[in-house]
């Protein structure tokens, strides 16, 4: 596929847009006052893998929170800042990585000149945070109601905010929980500019259509090579976003090195307990760095044919399972050793 031209953006110590990979974020759901929680969070978040870690800074007090998370996590920070100029100066002085605010939000343009300035004189990016709920009101009167339209112009009118103050390491974010006006918002809009994008359903859901919703509109509109950093909204806990978050970048083949697997529905023909095999070959393959396809096939009669792509895979039979490469059978395993025997195999790939 073909990426979106984007520029690039310097967090910390990662980059997005250009070529960079896209990054995978999530945001941390414990108050902030609640430090050790937080920081015992943020560090579950880094070890399952997340780029980017966000937290809300509702007052100035809460940016203590950020100094610690800072000393804990060596991903980069970003303050969710809203209204208040002065939470985002001190996040500044903090030492933040990035501030998500909306510039419109936060009163005059001396106000937002004044966080422009402090931003650009660290090297901190501004993303800008436009989702259905936020849209000005002159926007939903001209426009009937929230849509990818009236969207994509109330971010843009918050890009021209900063761009007025001489302020464009900026990240846009435009997010609907309805997945049709989230993806028509983005490619609105991406034809508009060439700044980094930040792809989100807000307000998925919970676990389960959460991630539907997220797939969707995340991955239709990766698929047509717009976006640069993701976030799986979920109610739920935040390091099942950023497992969802690679599992979509997988099915795309945009994960980087990784096992790519796949698995059988089963049918009448298995004759080995697959669905807790399958469950505990994709767990023991958690880190693995070897971008490779392992099949876990249901019947050793169609198994190695209909994966004989695969690098290497299992197709069960009657208490045991042949272990495959590339369609062709190596050996037969007894059912009680199969992922032992499997993943000594990729081993020594």
């Amino acid at each position: 596929m073909k990426k979106r031209k984007s520029r690039q953006v310097k967090i910390g110590n990662i980059t997005i847009g250009g070529d960079s990979p896209v990054a995978v974020q999530s945001m941390l759901n414990k108050r902030a006052d609640d430090i050790s929680g937080s920081v015992a969070q943020a560090l579950a978040l880094e070890k399952a893998g997340c780029r980017i870690i966000r937290a809300a800074v509702p007052n100035v007090s809460s940016v203590h929170l950020i100094e610690e998370l800072k000393k804990a996590v060596n991903v980069p920070v970003v303050a969710d800042v809203h209204f208040d100029y002065k939470i985002a100066l001190a996040c500044v002085e903090a030492g933040i990585d990035k501030i998500r605010i909306n510039p419109g939000n936060i009163g005059s343009h001396e106000r937002i000149k004044a966080v422009a300035d402090a931003c650009r004189a660290r090297g901190i990016p501004i993303r800008i945070g436009v989702n259905s709920g936020s849209v000005e009101k002159e926007l939903l009167a001209k426009y009937g109601s929230a849509t990818p339209a009236a969207m994509a112009e109330s971010a843009m009118n918050h890009v021209r905010l900063l761009e007025r103050c001489d302020f464009n390491d900026i990240v846009i974010s435009i997010k609907s929980s309805g997945v049709i006006n989230t993806i028509e918002a983005y490619e609105t809009v991406a034809g508009m500019c060439d700044y980094p994008l930040h792809l989100g359903v807000t307000e998925a859901g919970t676990y389960r259509m959460g991630i539907i919703k997220s797939s969707i509109g995340i991955g239709s509109l990766l698929s047509r090579g717009i976006g640069d950093t993701i976030r799986v909204s979920l109610t739920d806990d935040p390091v099942k976003e950023v497992a969802a978050g690679f599992d979509i970048l997988k099915a795309l083949n945009m994960a980087g090195r990784c096992p790519q697997i796949i698995s059988c529905p089963t049918c009448g023909r298995t004759n080995i307990d697959l669905i807790p095999l399958a469950t505990e070959i994709e767990r023991r393959l958690e880190g693995c760095g070897k971008p490779i396809t392992v099949a876990v096939m249901g019947c050793a009669v169609n198994g190695p044919g209909e994966a004989s792509a695969a690098d290497i895979g299992i197709a069960g039979g009657d208490g045991c399972a042949v272990i495959f490469k590339k369609g062709v059978i190596v050996r037969k395993v007894p059912e009680s050793m199969i992922v032992d025997e499997l993943m000594a195999e990729i081993e020594s790939i």
